[in-house]
């Protein structure tokens, strides 16, 4: 069934078959879905950006240990000072730094998938080990095993 009616000297068709409407609770149910994948989705790019500047942490904090060693290694050879353990002090420093960020957003992570569970009553089941989950629980022991290496050479 369509309806003409003219538009600037033209004439127009509109098709006006008839939808299923939907009840108030269908909707809110299909809107509350899309609500709990944004909020997985907002959670999975928050936990990202904590492994970003983590990572970032660490591993400007293991080049400075590399570079500050190195330079320590040429001013004794010149017969100058330097604090022995200036380059593992600021390393370590800054690896802590970065893996402790990692695990924190690890953890806020974890809590907002917990509270989503807790919310739904498990109506709706998803996934808690999610590619951004994982990628942070391996950047925590990666930072773990960094921030040991530095330990482990001791002058």
């Amino acid at each position: 069934m369509g309806y003409v009616y003219p538009y600037r000297g033209t004439v127009h068709i509109i098709n006006m078959t008839v939808q299923p409407t939907l009840t108030a609770n269908e909707l809110a149910e299909q809107r509350t879905d899309l609500a709990i994948r944004r909020t997985v989705m907002a959670a999975d790019r928050s936990l990202m950006a904590w492994v970003r500047t983590g990572l970032s942490l660490m591993s400007f904090g293991f080049t400075i240990y590399k570079i500050l060693q190195e330079a320590a290694r040429l001013m004794l050879e010149r017969g100058e000072a330097l604090r022995d353990h200036s380059p593992r002090n600021v390393g370590l420093f800054l690896t802590a730094l970065g893996t402790i960020a990692i695990v924190i957003g690890t953890i806020e992570y974890w809590q907002t998938q917990k509270d989503l569970h807790h919310e739904l009553n498990q109506e709706m089941r998803f996934n808690v080990w999610r590619p951004a989950f994982v990628i942070a629980l391996i950047m925590s022991a990666a930072g773990l095993v960094m921030f040991l290496s530095i330990i482990s050479k001791l002058a």
